[in-house]
């Protein structure tokens, strides 16, 4: 049935397909990472944030379809992870401004709503980039408007034009940005707004079923699971701290790699922890565990083919967070002059942050980006006049910001740090007898002062700006950039510290975590010592999961 008038009945139900679709097929927009680290997260971002939207609209039902927008933005909003879902939150923010007090939307009103999402995006982007989620919904959207202008267009034209010219715009992202053709894929976000369009229009032609992109990772344990663990047991009784998740591509008949049989697999995976659940079929076999030791698990599972998808959450510091909330919410406390914000990852850079000053650390980093509404509950736990948002990861940056203006309060500042070390050099460059203006100065101005670089393991074989790779290679990073790619992790740590350091450098601080240990730190500060004289060395345990190593140069 052709559809004139969308009411927002249908609209609510498009959106929870979109939804759905996406939830679906969240691990597929993951792989498409271009960076072959293990932090290929924009699935999850974008999932996360879909999911909060269609929760809102869910739990507001209503007729009006402008309302239905509302709810969907508002959702979007506090939701947002990551630079994806914050660019996702933007596109239906616009839209929903665009269709606010109408009832029903026409074909007019609803591609005029996708316009107003790429304007808002586009401005909430301080340097869009071609070949992204940006385009991708851009050129859909000017096909939609295009449908609408037509005689007797209906909402199902509308829609159909949208996905048609979205996914070639998608096909199209990789002319435009070279490292997606240098690495075969097309643009992860753009990928995931077309499995959000192909659940809208799948609604509007009656085709409820959702594809499969990829063997997705089953929902292993929900939040809840999480929650009701942490009802019962205080943190030093966690005995497993690592919930940990892998996805291996079994039976692929490569030499040296074990036949795959369910049972064995289990009864070992049972040994390393407990909480384990494995699922397979004849391609795939998806493991979920809690363990002390993510680094076995995986391990062990390369033993039966490639991994093609990695999790690993610190349940201590998720645990910390949640006992900590009822603390958080007691009668109100006067506030405090300043306060500062800050994320990361691993409970020894956590003690690092708080020991210089941080007021509040929020769990987050690589493949575990907080949202917006985490960001605003951790300002707001701060309980100060004047607070500093220390995102320390380029994918928390955009979340950050829509945080503070979300509390639209001038005296919240977020400072760009994009990295552990920047956030610990603008940390140190804060002075409490400074006003406002100066500190956020001085702490913007020591960014730029600080190299950053990290090793991590590259999890499958690509090319990266000349860089051939290998998956299970070592991969090491300065300033974000891939330098290196080498078998063992001793020769990849040293060759990219050698290349950070210089005649003018002073300071080094090494921060080990999770496949580094205290003893090979200090053989990488032996072996630079003789070269580096002038140069103080400092090592902490950072405790923190993906990056073995993490380096800052002054």
């Amino acid at each position: 049935m052709d559809t004139y008038q969308l009411d927002g009945e249908k609209w609510a139900k498009m959106i929870a397909l979109g939804a759905e679709n996406l939830t679906k097929n969240a691990d597929f927009v993951d792989s498409l990472n271009v960076f072959p680290v293990p932090d290929g997260d924009t699935g999850t971002n974008m999932n996360l944030s879909m999911t909060s939207g269609a929760k809102e609209v869910k739990t507001h039902e209503t007729a009006n379809a402008g309302a239905v927008s509302a709810n969907l933005a508002k959702g979007l909003l506090m939701g947002a992870r990551g630079n994806s879902g914050v660019i996702l939150s933007q596109l239906f923010r616009g839209f929903a401004k665009a269709v606010e007090g109408k009832e029903r939307l026409s074909p007019v009103d609803f591609a005029g709503g996708f316009v107003k999402g790429v304007e808002t995006a586009y401005k909430a982007v301080m340097k869009p980039v071609e070949g992204t989620i940006l385009t991708v919904a851009r050129e859909a959207a000017k096909a939609g408007i295009e449908a609408a202008s037509r005689e007797d267009a209906t909402i199902e034209a509308v829609m159909k034009d949208i996905l048609a010219k979205g996914k070639e715009a998608l096909e199209k992202t990789p002319e435009q940005l070279p490292v997606l053709k240098e690495v075969g894929v097309v643009d992860s976000g753009g990928q995931g707004l077309i499995i959000i369009y192909e659940g809208f229009y799948g609604v509007l032609t009656g085709n409820m079923e959702i594809p499969d992109y990829m063997l997705s990772m089953s929902e292993l344990v929900s939040a809840e699971h999480h929650r009701h663990v942490q009802d019962f047991m205080s943190t030093e009784d966690i005995v497993y701290g690592y919930c940990t998740e892998i996805m291996v591509r079994i039976n692929e008949n490569k030499p040296g790699q074990k036949a795959f049989d369910e049972t064995e697999f289990r009864n070992h995976l049972s040994t390393m922890g407990d909480s384990l659940l494995v699922v397979s079929d004849d391609e795939v076999a998806k493991v979920h565990v809690h363990t002390e030791h993510p680094g076995d698990v995986f391990n062990y599972g390369q033993e039966f083919g490639s991994l093609i998808k990695m999790k690993v959450e610190n349940m201590r510091e998720q645990h910390d967070a949640i006992v900590s909330e009822p603390e958080e919410q007691a009668a109100p406390k006067e506030k405090v002059p300043f306060g500062i914000v800050t994320v990361s990852a691993g409970a020894g850079i956590k003690e690092l942050f708080l020991s210089v000053g941080a007021t509040v650390v929020l769990s987050g980093g690589q493949t575990m980006n907080p949202s917006t509404e985490d960001i605003v509950k951790a300002i707001e736990s701060a309980n100060a006049e004047q607070v500093f948002v220390l995102p320390n990861n380029k994918n928390i940056l955009m979340a950050a910001e829509q945080a503070a203006a979300v509390l639209g309060e001038e005296s919240v500042q977020v400072i760009p740090t994009k990295t552990i070390p920047e956030g610990l050099a603008a940390l140190l460059a804060y002075q409490p007898r400074a006003d406002f203006s100066e500190n956020v100065g001085a702490m913007t101005q020591v960014i730029d002062e600080v190299k950053s670089g990290s090793v991590t393991t590259a999890v499958r074989d690509t090319t990266v700006e000349g860089v051939e790779i290998h998956k299970d290679d070592f991969i090491g990073m300065i300033q974000g950039k891939i330098k290196y790619s080498e078998k063992t992790l001793k020769a990849t740590a040293l060759d990219t510290l050698q290349a950070m350091l210089d005649e003018d450098s002073e300071i080094v601080t090494l921060i080990f975590g999770e496949g580094a240990t205290p003893e090979t730190a200090e053989e990488l500060v032996d072996a630079l010592t003789d070269e580096f004289p002038d140069v103080e060395f400092e090592v902490h345990d950072g405790g923190q999961p993906v990056y073995p190593y993490i380096f800052s140069v002054e």
